[in-house]
């Protein structure tokens, strides 16, 4: 079977190298940047091609002979993108979190007998799967709260923060409002608010702050309060509120010396070599998931915990294994015909099902990327 890997950065080449140590697997990697695809070893018989992947004629071309095609493109690329690929007729597993809802696409992908499981990564992605799952397991859910970051082993000012996916991302991350669910109803509150300090035995004390990644969350999983932090380093949030409020983080144009220049671009060509992650640097991943509600009348609280780290025998990052390894083993599901739904899925949808939770827990700590469970009674809901 063809599998065709759309983006061969950060994430996408760990992607494309672990698939292609499956057996009956083909695996093309496609990025418009030929360095990029210059880093594969010649031993791991993965095809390349650099393509102008913001051409819908070229992404048609690249996986015309693909059976499945994984969408690793940064986040403003990956709904146009998407949308080819379902109008292609190739079923797909999406890791490109575009701020669009890939669920407009949803009709589309049923008249093409399309399965599309999107949001594929660790947040969303396994934060999904595993609220989804609480969810089915619970006779009613309460509280849902999901605390994430990726941050480097070594903390360097001023930001003390790499990006450990696409810089630009990172930024939409810290401008969009964020979503959360209170009293059963949606409410939109800044991003970087409601600051926080949260204990973690592996690394001490972070800062939590609300980001808007609940995404299909919040209209798939009827809690009663539901909440996605977004994880740092203690201070970074004060520096980024600055350089928002300041106005660094504007997209419309100034005028500067007779030239016009929108903040953003002048903003994001000073802090992206501030935040690359370099090749040997070491970084970590951290989750906890918390999911109260009742069942069979007994208050109870379920917890997943996550904490990862560069891997210093392959060389590959903490965040594209959590992230990248999470759409390997979905990629498989749908290869091996264990969900063949038409339609746009996320991951809570697979999160029904305890045999196919099994198989992704199962898949990922075979990649050596371990989840954490506890279950308790509790006293109050």
């Amino acid at each position: 079977m063809q599998v065709v890997v759309l983006g061969a950065g950060l994430v996408g080449r760990p992607i494309a190298l672990n698939l292609a140590l499956e057996k009956n697997l083909a695996v093309t990697a496609v990025d418009v940047n030929s360095e990029s695809l210059r880093k594969f070893p010649a031993q791991s018989n993965i095809k390349t091609i650099t393509a102008d992947l913001k051409k819908a004629s070229e992404i048609r071309r690249v996986v015309d002979s693909a059976d499945l095609v994984i969408n690793a493109l940064p986040g403003f690329m990956g709904f146009d993108a998407l949308q080819e690929i379902i109008s292609a007729g190739k079923n797909v597993v999406d890791i490109a979190f575009s701020e669009r809802n890939a669920l407009e696409l949803d009709s589309l992908a049923r008249e093409k007998g399309v399965t599309a499981i999107v949001d594929c990564g660790v947040a969303p992605g396994m934060s999904n799967l595993l609220v989804g799952h609480a969810h089915a397991m619970l006779d009613s859910t309460e509280d849902v709260e999901i605390l994430v970051g990726g941050l480097p082993r070594v903390r360097t000012l001023p930001y003390e923060y790499k990006a450990v996916f696409s810089p630009i991302d990172v930024i939409e991350e810290y401008t969009r409002p964020a979503r959360l669910i209170e009293n059963g109803q949606m409410v939109v509150k800044p991003a970087l608010s409601e600051l926080e300090l949260v204990q973690f035995p592996e690394v001490g004390t972070l800062e939590a702050f609300n980001s808007d990644g609940l995404r299909s969350l919040l209209y798939t999983i009827p809690a009663k309060n539901m909440r996605e932090k977004t994880l740092r380093y203690p201070g970074h949030a004060e520096k980024i509120k600055l350089l928002r409020d300041t106005g660094f983080f504007k997209q419309q144009p100034v005028m500067v010396n007779g030239s016009s220049i929108r903040p953003i671009d002048l903003t994001a060509k000073l802090l992206f070599p501030i935040w690359a992650l370099n090749e040997n640097e070491e970084d970590f991943t951290i989750m906890r998931i918390t999911v109260e509600g009742v069942k069979k009348r007994v208050p109870v609280r379920y917890r997943w915990d996550l904490f990862d780290s560069y891997d210093r025998e392959t060389g590959i990052h903490s965040m594209a294994r959590t992230t990248g390894y999470t759409a390997v083993v979905t990629a498989l599901i749908v290869l091996e015909g264990r969900f063949k739904r038409a339609g746009v899925f996320p991951l809570e949808e697979l999160g029904k099902q305890p045999e196919l939770v099994t198989i992704i827990l199962k898949g990922l700590a075979a990649r050596g990327v371990h989840y954490r469970f506890n279950e308790e009674q509790i006293d109050v809901i």
